[in-house]
């Protein structure tokens, strides 16, 4: 259900051509196989009232389990949702995790880094983010990032990295049912640490501590040298190098020309040379010798 007020019929048209299907990871992630009621999904533009209260650098918010999703269409873009179907997935996972959860309190970089996944958010210029962030700042506790998400842009955006690599290293460690194990354990009243332990077999402290272990030079760096800054970086290098190279080549070549020109210089100036030397010979034996008397 998607209606949006007047100035966003071109995203309202967007939204409504997504394919269903790519709410399934999502579903997955949240471990339900019933979304439950159709989500309400209400497209805003950059000048109403509510756009105006909310901060700028939120681009859409689900309001729990069975309010709505509200989108601002203007703000897509800007870190961590590069398109209007990316944010609406992300929006979504939001909802399916909160009905996963029963409506029960979930740690926002749960839910922001389980999100991120189902939006399909999470690839080479996340990693490369977070690869900044551990080298320039070091560690971020988990029990911190709930006020980094409350913070100013850069603070947001390093919690959204962080939130992100800890629910992937999650995946990959324990397989893609321990995130709709943990939210199905927090719905039964379980508390974070004893649902995290029932779903993984691990404490929660253990699996931070060992994730941040885990941040070794090459899980560190190697999505940093990946990343597209320092892509473009090193083609901007390579091509200063070819262009180095070939004006070496270019230097090269017109010394061998030079040399080249100056040694046919040098024979034809001796052949000029030796060509008046015949003529002059011959000049001399022709001319007519003087009789004397």
């Amino acid at each position: 259900m998607i209606r949006g007020e007047p100035g966003t019929e071109a995203a309202v048209r967007r939204l409504r051509r997504i394919d269903p299907a790519r709410f399934a990871g999502a579903m997955g992630l949240a471990g339900l196989t019933d979304p439950g009621p159709p989500i309400r999904v209400l497209v805003v533009p950059e000048r109403s009232e509510l756009a105006r209260r909310t901060p700028g650098w939120i681009a859409g918010f689900a309001a729990g389990a069975n309010g709505p999703i509200v989108v601002f269409p203007a703000r897509v873009g800007a870190y961590p949702y590069d398109s209007l179907e990316e944010l609406l997935q992300h929006e979504v996972a939001h909802v399916l995790i909160d009905r996963a959860a029963g409506g029960r309190p979930v740690p926002r970089w749960l839910h922001e880094g389980i999100a991120m996944t189902a939006g399909d958010r999470w690839g080479l210029e996340d990693r490369g983010r977070f690869a900044v962030d551990v080298a320039r700042s070091g560690e971020v506790p988990l029990a911190s990032l709930d006020r980094l998400f409350a913070g100013p842009d850069a603070a947001v955006r390093r919690a959204y990295a962080v939130a992100g690599s800890f629910v992937n290293d999650l995946l990959r460690r324990y397989g893609p049912q321990v995130t709709g194990e943990l939210l199905a354990g927090i719905a039964t009243g379980r508390s974070l640490d004893r649902a995290f332990e029932d779903a993984t077999g691990d404490s929660l402290a253990d699996a931070e501590a060992r994730f941040w272990r885990r941040q070794t030079f090459w899980n560190r760096w190697l999505p940093l040298l990946a990343s597209s800054t320092v892509l473009w970086l090193g083609v901007t290098l390579l091509a200063l190098l070819a262009f180095h190279r070939r004006r070496q080549r270019d230097a090269a070549l017109m010394e061998r020309w030079e040399r080249e020109d100056a040694a046919l210089a040098r024979a034809a100036a001796r052949r000029a040379a030796e060509e008046r030397g015949i003529v002059e010979e011959r000049g001399e034996a022709e001319r007519p010798r003087e009789w004397v008397h």
